[in-house]
């Protein structure tokens, strides 16, 4: 079980840092999300699709930060996108493991398994190794930041991203429980990045999810309840009572979004993370993106959440410049 962190490891940035945004993409294998998890029955089709994907965010002035599994590092036509990118200053690379697709395969792939968290601390950690080191060799950059497929931290976890030097994490996501799919619970854990691991060395990033309406300051009392019943949930939100908004633009609105993005600077969050899965830049390979129509919606929504962040003031960021503006929790 995952301890929701104490107070005192709120983390602090330098004056200067202001309110931000970093962008963060799920870059991962298509597969079918209705079905049971497979080692080997997926495919690449939306990769080409990054390199349009990284022309828009350049055109935005946005730096995303490319969390690539397995998959995606055996792709040359991924490599080559990303590595261009990150060269040039315009992208950042970071791990996230999908353990079912990932090598060395000596468990069984189950739900409980998908969550790496889950696995013996010894597996979790060759399997992170292994694609840690074929991130480097591949993109020709060390990765900085981590998050575990399926946001799936375990307890050992934090040991492991110190002990290889992985300064920051995003596997935290505030105001969900995965509990009762063999995941973990964040439904106590803080919106604001924090320290956590041994001593402290990493620097937490979640994801995220505000809460909106008349009872918003219930809402994590509240949520647990409204898991079990859809149409409260609705009748919930259709009355303005409370609203769970993560800033996505996969099933979330422009306009959801943006009442989210008041909510997190009204409770001056220093960072807002963002993020979505690099399938939905192609039809068909997500529940969220089914047509070409919906691929112009996403477009779309990442072009009025940006444009209402500069009219806010929040400038984008990325994980380097993050890192150099926060204030180590010994100062």
């Amino acid at each position: 079980m995952l301890v929701p962190p104490t107070a005192n490891s709120r983390a602090k940035f330098s004056d200067s840092f202001g309110q931000r945004s970093l962008l963060t993409v799920d870059t991962e294998e298509e597969f079918d999300w209705n079905k049971p998890f497979s080692a080997n029955e997926h495919g690449l089709e939306h990769v080409s699709q990054l390199q349009l994907f990284q022309k828009f965010c350049e055109n935005l002035n946005v730096s995303p930060v490319y969390l690539v599994d397995w998959p995606i590092t055996q792709s040359p036509m991924a490599c080559e996108i990303l590595s261009d990118a990150i060269r040039r200053g315009k992208a950042e690379i970071g791990i996230q493991l999908h353990p079912w697709v990932n090598p060395p395969h000596d468990e069984e792939v189950t739900e409980q398994n998908s969550y790496a968290g889950n696995l013996p601390a010894a597996l979790e950690r060759e399997k992170f190794i292994r694609l840690r080191d074929a991130i480097i060799q591949n993109f020709g950059a060390e990765p900085m930041i981590y998050r575990a497929g399926r946001y799936g931290l375990g307890p050992q976890t934090q040991q492991l991203l110190a002990d290889t030097g992985t300064a920051v994490d995003t596997s935290v996501r505030s105001n969900f429980d995965y509990s009762k799919f063999g995941g973990p619970n964040y439904s106590r854990h803080p919106l604001h990045p924090y320290w956590t691991g041994p001593d402290a060395q990493v620097l937490e990033l979640p994801v995220t999810t505000v809460f909106w309406g008349m009872l918003r300051r219930q809402g994590p009392m509240l949520q647990s309840v409204l898991d079990q019943a859809s149409p409260l949930r609705g009748a919930f939100s259709k009355f303005g009572l409370l609203e769970r908004i993560a800033l996505t633009p996969e099933g979330v609105t422009a306009q959801e979004a943006l009442r989210g993005i008041d909510i997190a600077l009204d409770d001056e969050l220093p960072l807002l993370v963002l993020s979505f899965h690099s399938p939905s830049l192609a039809p068909g390979h997500t529940p969220y993106v089914k047509d070409k129509a919906g691929v112009d919606r996403l477009y779309n929504w990442f072009r009025d959440i940006y444009g209402y962040l500069e009219q806010r003031g929040v400038r984008p960021t990325n994980v380097r410049e993050i890192m150099q503006n926060a204030v180590l929790p010994t100062d």
